[in-house]
């Protein structure tokens, strides 16, 4: 089991948690709560070692377009690198309803 962790610039305020996915095979749950300061703060814990620039690689594209003040946790199972853009879009979602 490999931990990672990114920081990213942010500076939008969110209002709410969310909470997407399940851990199983091949999935991911996704966990996004708001924080304070300027940064969104992500901690993924994988069962898959050694995909750590695939997943700064996910993570930088998707952050290219999110700007939420956050810590987000990811627990995965295997998921595939589009599994991981989908939830995590999901869990904006659900985070601004």
């Amino acid at each position: 089991m490999e931990q990672i962790e990114f920081n990213y610039p942010a500076k939008r305020k969110i209002a709410q948690r969310a909470h997407v996915g399940v851990v199983g095979s091949g999935d991911l749950e996704v966990l996004l709560e708001p924080a304070k300061g300027e940064v969104a703060h992500v901690f993924i814990r994988t069962s898959v070692d050694g995909f750590r620039d695939t997943w700064k690689a996910v993570l930088d594209r998707f952050f290219t377009k999110y700007d939420g003040v956050v810590r987000i946790q990811i627990n995965d199972a295997g998921a595939t690198p589009g599994s991981v853009h989908l939830r995590l879009e999901q869990v904006v979602e659900v985070s601004e309803r």
